[in-house]
């Protein structure tokens, strides 16, 4: 018997991450479907794809007016970053130059400016040559990739008399300059809008992008001087002529500021010190910002709805496609004592991972095969659906932006056990014990602030809240100043520094600046965002989380999880709550991810990076295997013995402490954790000592530091 595996059919985006009930919410689709037709309804999302030592997948159906049958269209992606300058007045004779660093010359032809049909271009050998309609006039020689070159070009339209030139900046290993002249076709003066990084596309869009930066382009045509300078608005979308013409312009799909420019020395590390630094803009093909897909659907949320997870589910005819969403409660309405907060932020950050459809990378990091499923194939075949924070450019270098307003391939209970689908067995966990909980999340907290925590008495983390900004730690700082109560759930959490550029909504921006166990390395002196925040661990940043959460990352292996060995100070009097009803030494030698609790990426108290004196290690694991590997920030020299199966150090530790304000914190530091949940159908000692935990810090008892 022949089975036929289908790839989804139809995909789609909603236009927020987490939403009220009540709210209208705009759904966009696209259908490849040959009928155009497909099916949408409403889930909520109990439990994910958790493999046979789970519970597996959980959805429950909730009625709304998003259900049944409806027409689609298959939509366009226009991606690839480029500038845009409209309103160009009527030009004759032209003179451009611009300042250029390419990363991948000679990968087909690549638009540095264009004008109508009249192209500065880097041909497909990576030479740069002036283009009128199909006639070329080429500088004769490809440009070296990483080096700065000034790019000029002259056309009159009258006689179609050209030139070009390249001239690379002076260098120990600079090449020699080349030139040509010649003549094009004469014709009608070029006009339309000016593209920077792209030329226009046949059907409005843009083509031949560019991948690479570029600085300090100029235009002159008659009274016409126009000089863009890119070290002006690097906050903004924004684009400024400098001269008296005032042609101001306008970036698509945000292109990387805060980039070195071709007068970066070394001297500055910071834009804001000195931007004529940074007076470059760096594009790249693959950039995206928003898909501008058009709107398919409008449907409010039901009124009475339980806050969780849920997804608008799409289907054809072949593999569903879930689109993710949070429904929180409505500010000011009834909210339960305990709070699941969604890590949104770093879903964002995974969001269409695609490395580990390559071969070799993954499998060599991971010490294993990858999981994938269809859905993975089909987001590979789609380059147009963006990257995320992980994967790297075709000129290597790496993606640090990510935003909601495409398709997102992880915000599936499907899949790769991981982030979105392991979070879900807190939620199954919640609903079989019987537990009030609300669910709010990461993008709430960024707009909200500690407001959104304030109607809590204790909050739950998800297994990996990798990505953190400040105002989201400076949200839970408050509210454990002020009483309230963590649990945070997970391993590897508030690790890399993130914001939320204002220039383009529904992003974030990330750079994995100088330090870190990370997918690849942001350049020097690039660590500083767009923002002005110092990119980078947040450790580096001056915030290492075991100043808030008692542990911090300390190793990885993904190969089996391990258990958890209870210590001595579990026997101490402040943590007799936590074991009550627990006999066991051993917590966790069981679980649908890796056979154990402790496992995948793991953390520990350390006082040299502010876990609290009082705080208690209730337990730790052991036993890891030599998969387990020290993260690069606790190596200053390479050695033998660094692995977890020689080095004791390698562990996980459970923590609880109290804060002055009667709160408390416990942390697990496993993000394997909370797929030991269900095991023997929720009867173990995981289970107990988290229902022990949350009973205990939703009571309004307050919590009492100890007399040193």
């Amino acid at each position: 018997m022949t089975v036929e595996l289908k790839k989804p059919t139809v995909v789609g985006y909603v236009d927020r991450l987490y939403a009220y009930p009540g709210d209208e919410v705009t759904l966009r689709v696209s259908v490849c479907e040959p009928t155009k037709r497909y099916r949408a309804e409403l889930v909520r999302l109990v439990c994910g794809e958790t493999g046979p030592k789970g519970p597996g997948v959980k959805e429950e159906r909730v009625a709304s007016a998003v259900d049944g049958e409806h027409d689609g269209i298959e939509q366009r992606t226009s991606f690839g970053s480029h500038g845009i300058v409209d309103n160009l007045p009527a030009l004759g004779a032209v003179a451009i130059s611009v300042l250029a660093y390419p990363t991948l010359p000679g990968r087909g032809r690549q638009a540095l400016v264009a004008l109508g049909t009249l192209r500065l271009v880097l041909d497909e050998t990576g030479a740069p040559a002036l283009l009128v309609g199909d006639r070329a006039l080429s500088a004769g020689v490809a440009l070296r990739d990483q080096w700065w070159h000034r790019i000029e070009a002259r056309y009159d339209p009258a006689t179609g008399a050209a030139a070009i030139a390249a001239t690379p900046f002076a260098g120990l290993h600079a090449d020699r300059a080349q030139s040509a002249e010649g003549r094009l076709e004469a014709g009608a003066a070029p006009s339309g809008p000016l593209f920077f990084a792209a030329a226009p596309g046949p059907d409005g869009g843009a083509t031949e992008h560019f991948y690479g930066k570029l600085e300090a382009p100029r235009l002159v045509s008659g009274t016409v001087d126009a000089q863009w300078d890119f070290s002006r608005g690097i906050d903004t979308a924004r684009i400024e002529d400098v001269s008296p013409s005032r042609l101001h312009g306008r970036l698509v799909n945000a292109p990387k500021r805060a980039v070195t420019g071709s007068r970066w020395d070394g001297s500055v590390h910071h834009w804001k010190l000195d931007p004529s630094h940074y007076a470059a803009i760096h594009f790249h093909a693959d950039d995206l910002a928003d898909a501008e897909w058009k709107p398919s659907l409008r449907f409010k949320l039901p009124e009475r709805m339980k806050s969780g997870f849920y997804a608008i589910k799409l289907t054809g005819s072949s593999l569903p496609f879930h689109v993710g969403l949070i429904v929180s409660p409505r500010p000011g309405a009834r909210c339960a004592k305990l709070a699941v907060l969604a890590s949104t932020v770093t879903y964002l950050a995974y969001a269409n991972y695609r490395r580990r459809m390559s071969p070799g990378p993954f499998e060599l990091a991971m010490g294993t095969l990858p999981t994938v499923d269809l859905t993975d194939v089909f987001l590979a075949e789609h380059f147009e659906f963006g990257h995320s924070t992980y994967d790297v450019y075709r000129d290597g270098y790496g993606v640090g932006h990510s935003t909601f307003r495409r398709p997102l391939f992880n915000f599936r209970p499907t899949g790769r056990f991981w982030n979105f689908a392991m979070d879900l067995c807190i939620i199954d966990w919640l609903d079989q014990q019987g537990i009030d909980y609300d669910v709010i999340s990461d993008h709430e907290l960024q707009d909200r602030g500690a407001d959104l925590l304030s109607s809590y008495r204790a909050v739950m983390s998800a297994s990996h809240p990798e990505y953190y900004s400040s105002e989201m730690l400076q949200a839970v700082e408050g509210f454990l100043s002020r009483g309230g109560r963590f649990m945070y759930m997970g391993g590897n959490g508030f690790y890399w520094r993130v914001t939320f550029p204002p220039a383009w909504p529904g992003m974030i921006e990330l750079r994995r600046a100088e330090d870190g166990t990370r997918a690849w390395e942001e350049m020097p002196g690039q660590y500083n965002h767009a923002t002005g925040e110092l990119g980078g661990l947040w450790r580096r940043n001056g915030w290492p989380p075991n100043m808030l959460f008692g542990v911090g990352f300390y190793a990885q292996g993904f190969d089996n999880s391990s258990y958890y060995r209870r210590t001595a100070a579990s026997c101490d009097p402040r943590a007799a709550f936590l074991f009550a009803g627990i006999d066991d030494e051993i917590i966790g030698d069981f679980g649908a991810s890796g056979d154990g609790a402790a496992g995948l990426e793991i953390d520990i108290y350390d006082r040299r990076l502010g876990s609290p004196p009082h705080g208690l290690v209730v337990a730790s694991s052991e036993n890891h295997s030599n998969a387990f590997m020290l993260v690069n920030e606790e190596i200053l020299s390479n050695r033998q013995g660094q692995d977890g199966a020689q080095n004791p150090a390698i562990r996980a530790d459970m923590v609880f402490f109290e804060t002055p304000s009667g709160g408390a914190v416990f942390s697990t530091g496993s993000i394997a954790f909370v797929a030991s949940l269900a095991h023997d159908n929720y009867r173990n000692n995981v289970s107990r000592l988290i229902r022990n935990v949350v009973d205990r810090f939703i009571d309004p008892q307050p919590f009492a530091i100890p007399k040193p």
